[in-house]
C-alpha cells in the first residue's frame, strides 16, 4: 500500500510515531515533510498529501496538525477524498469499512506517539465492507460532491 503523509508544525511531535506505525504496516511512504517544528501553513502540506490521494498517487493519506481539523478541512476540497479527523481507533477502522474513508487526520496536540500509531495501524489494516447499504452512501457522497465541488 502507498501513504502520502503530511504534517504541519504542529503535528510534527507525532510524525515519527505515524511513519513508524506506516512502515510496520508494510506501508511504502511518500513524506510531503514538514521536518521541523518551525512554523508552516498547514494547507500547503494537505494539498500535497490529497492530490497524490485523488490521483491515485497513493493508496491512503494521512495528515497531522495541531487539532487535525484544519488539514481535514483543506483535505477535503479535493474531489474523491473522504478525509475523517479520529483520535480513537475505532473511528479510525470503521471510518474505512463503512464510509471508505481514504485520509486519516491526527492532531499533535491531542494525541501522543502512541496512540497516533495506534490509529495508524487501525486506519491501515481497515478494509471497506461492500455492504450495500454502505456502497449506497458511498454514492450519495458522490452525487453530492458532484453537485457542490465544480
Amino acid at each position: 500500500m502507498k501513504i502520502s503523509i503530511g504534517t504541519d508544525h504542529g503535528g510534527f511531535c507525532i510524525k515519527d510515531a505515524v511513519v513508524e506505525a506506516a512502515k510496520a504496516a508494510g506501508a511504502a511512504i511518500t513524506d510531503h515533510g514538514t521536518d521541523s517544528e518551525g512554523a508552516v501553513d498547514y494547507p500547503d502540506y494537505a494539498a500535497k498529501v490529497a492530490a497524490d490521494v485523488a490521483s491515485g498517487k497513493a493508496d491512503r493519506g494521512i495528515l497531522i496538525c495541531g487539532s487535525g481539523v484544519g488539514v481535514c478541512m483543506t483535505a477535503s476540497k479535493f474531489k474523491g477524498i473522504r478525509a475523517a479527523t479520529c483520535h480513537d481507533t475505532y473511528s479510525a477502522a470503521q471510518g474505512v469499512r463503512h464510509d471508505d474513508m481514504n485520509i486519516l487526520c491526527l492532531g499533535g496536540r491531542i494525541i501522543g506517539p502512541a496512540l497516533a500509531g495506534e490509529l495508524v495501524k487501525a486506519f491501515l489494516s481497515a478494509k471497506f465492507d461492500n455492504l450495500p447499504r454502505h456502497k449506497a452512501r458511498i454514492e450519495k457522497f458522490f452525487k453530492i460532491e458532484k453537485e457542490n465541488l465544480k
